[in-house]
């Protein structure tokens, strides 16, 4: 793992719904599911992305939000960006037989990789993959792959069930045992997703987002509780998000103000 951005290739950009790129790299990093890399552009700034490939080729997932993300969707094959990682820690899914995936828009992207080694493995899995609408819904053809038992689900109805990922779950809850729950998505989906577990007693994992800037545990932007999203997470367990009172209810800006989640949310996307 390099401290300093390694300035790589763009090998190949793919268009995966309207709002969301994944860029290959001519960059070889390994990295467990859930762990992800910053991403330098010279001038601009330096953000975090999930790992959606790891290996010989890596590639990060990029949906359009705000000032950098708009530069990085105007890049091309052969522009270079600035990349260094992996960082945080990964999911823990060593013992486990049986699983369910629930994933929200771009949060399907850290539990890709996730879902394609659960497979692989021979884990009993289902996934739930959530969207606004059908055209946003990422990653759909990859996940199905993984398990007899995909679902999605759209807040418009346009593809799948129209209503919450967390209603499959709960339908799900009720027809089967799971070890596990991987969740990514909007915090307040997660937090839902955390109390059907809880209500369930079955045991969950879920990657949190927030401001990140050296994502090496050292300025604190990242705290959440007595924790640090870029260090102890971005991937929490249930015995950890149990003592997070921030989790589902507030994050801190750049300027180290406390909102709300829907305040940040808005912030992000300037």
């Amino acid at each position: 793992m390099s401290e300093l951005p390694k300035m790589v290739a763009i090998k190949k950009i793919v268009q995966e719904t309207p709002s969301i790129k994944t860029y290959y790299l001519d960059y070889s990093m390994d990295a467990r599911p859930g762990q992800f890399a910053m991403a330098w552009l010279p001038g601009l700034d330096e953000k975090p992305f999930t790992l959606t490939a790891a290996g010989k080729e890596c590639a990060i997932t990029v949906q359009y939000k705000g000032k950098f993300t708009k530069a990085m969707c105007g890049l091309k094959e052969g522009d270079k960006i600035g990349i260094r990682g992996p960082y945080g820690n990964g999911f823990d899914f060593e013992r486990v037989k049986s699983a369910c995936i629930v994933a929200g828009g771009c949060g399907a992207a850290p539990l890709l990789l996730l879902a394609e080694q659960l497979s692989a493995k021979g884990v009993d899995l289902a996934v739930i993959n959530g969207a606004r609408t059908g055209k946003e819904c990422l990653f759909k053809e990859r996940l199905a792959k993984t398990t007899k038992e995909f679902y999605i689900t759209t807040d418009d109805g346009s593809l799948g069930e129209k209503g919450f990922t967390t209603r499959v779950l709960e339908r799900l809850f009720g027809e089967k045992k799971f070890d596990l729950v991987f969740g990514c998505g909007p915090e307040p989906m997660l937090k839902a997703v955390f109390g059907v577990c809880e209500k369930a007693k079955v045991e969950c994992q879920l990657n949190l987002e927030r401001w990140m800037r050296c994502s090496l545990g050292i300025c604190g932007a990242c705290a959440i509780g007595k924790f640090l999203v870029c260090k102890d997470g971005p991937v929490f367990s249930s015995t950890y998000l149990r003592q997070i009172k921030e989790f589902g209810q507030s994050a801190m800006l750049k300027s180290g103000k406390v909102v709300s989640l829907r305040e940040f949310a808005e912030w992000r996307q300037k």
